[in-house]
């Protein structure tokens, strides 16, 4: 969430200001906090479904 709202920040900065590598920083870092969120929400996923599979494999013996 950091990165995201970091970037607009920098992106906005940008744009007032007329700079357009910092607007372009701000527009990067805004994609990198987006895909930190992703990755975390997969790996979170991921873990749910593999801790469903435990717990239906104990619940068998």
């Amino acid at each position: 969430m950091k990165d995201k709202v970091v970037g607009k920040v920098k992106e906005e900065t940008g744009k007032l200001t007329g700079n357009e590598e910092l607007e372009i920083k701000g527009k990067i870092q805004q994609g990198v906090g987006k895909a930190r969120e992703v990755v975390e929400d997969v790996k979170d996923n991921v873990l749910d479904k593999a801790n469903d599979i435990v717990d239906d494999m104990t619940d068998k013996e």
